[in-house]
């Protein structure tokens, strides 16, 4: 258990939830955040935040077409 934090519920319970790290929780909420702004760029009806994330897609050799 060296990247969970264990919580106990009651003394009695027994009952043991396993808690993500801080660590974790930010890089998990980070990539959702990436992938939601490059999702949101890359379908704009602005041509030029389109065109930016065109590049870039390319400037990473990942084909777009």
């Amino acid at each position: 258990m060296s990247n969970v934090a264990s919580r106990h519920f009651g003394h009695r319970s027994g009952i043991t939830v396993a808690m993500p790290s801080a660590s974790r929780v930010a890089a998990l909420m980070a990539g959702v955040a990436g992938v939601a702004l490059l999702w949101v760029v890359g379908f704009s009806e602005i041509e030029v935040l389109h065109n930016v994330a065109h590049d870039t897609r390319h400037s990473h050799v990942f084909p777009c077409h």
